[in-house]
């Protein structure tokens, strides 16, 4: 069943993750279409939320197509398969992971100015994503909160392929995923509404989240958005 957007998707998550209600958890929202699932998972849960600020590496002249990702803290995947079969030459590979690499310094200034990141040693992290196609970003922002500290890392997203799910189960602990279709084309096919998300949505949703968390009265959501009801 197609989800209405994000917000939708992140609520029908939740149904999935109250188990996981837990003063140890901390919710990791994938850059981009994973902040506003996540944020309606880490109000629901009462959760911490921060960004895993990721980039995929696009195959150059089939930018829907990713031969891998890169996350802070140095994380690097590569989808050797995807690399083979789109014959990237090695310096395709520097040019693209070179261009990446200054995109996600940008977008983290913007976030870290006002959030510094969330210490993540020890904690139960639930990484969320809007979807899985490939899952290479899904993969390094995993990664990162393995860099991080985390003691055990679930990730949670409202649809996936099955392969890519197959796949990341091997690097995390464990996987929530409500949809697996076995004719999976795109992420956006899942969703009525799939409008990009911008940095200053992001940091909307970040401002929000912290101040759930710390005041109880609360009255002006970002525009399109708010809390969740949690039960």
């Amino acid at each position: 069943m197609p989800f209405h957007d994000r917000r939708d998707a992140g609520r029908r998550l939740i149904e999935r993750l109250r188990g996981f209600r837990a003063d140890d958890v901390v919710v990791l929202g994938v850059s981009g279409g994973g902040v506003p699932v996540a944020y309606e998972v880490a109000t629901a849960l009462r959760a911490p939320l921060d960004v895993a600020v990721v980039r995929k590496l696009p195959v150059p002249f089939q930018p829907r197509l990713a031969f891998g990702a890169i996350g802070e803290n140095g994380i690097h995947v590569i989808d050797d398969e995807m690399v083979l079969r789109t014959f990237i030459s090695d310096d395709e590979r520097v040019r693209v992971a070179a261009e990446a690499r200054e995109d996600l310094a940008r977008s983290a200034l913007r976030y870290r100015a006002t959030h510094a990141p969330i210490p993540l040693t020890g904690a139960t992290v639930i990484v969320v994503d809007d979807g899985v196609a490939s899952g290479v970003t899904a993969r390094a922002a995993c990664a990162v909160a393995r860099a991080q500290g985390a003691s055990r890392v679930v990730l949670a997203v409202p649809v996936g392929s099955p392969r890519a799910i197959r796949i990341l189960a091997r690097y995390v602990d464990n996987v929530i995923c409500l949809e697996t279709p076995q004719l999976f084309h795109s992420i956006a096919q899942w969703y009525q509404d799939f409008d990009d998300v911008t940095d200053g949505e992001i940091v909307g949703l970040l401002d929000r989240a912290a101040a759930f968390r710390g005041v109880s009265d609360l009255t002006t959501p970002p525009v399109g958005y708010a809390t969740p009801p949690v039960g």
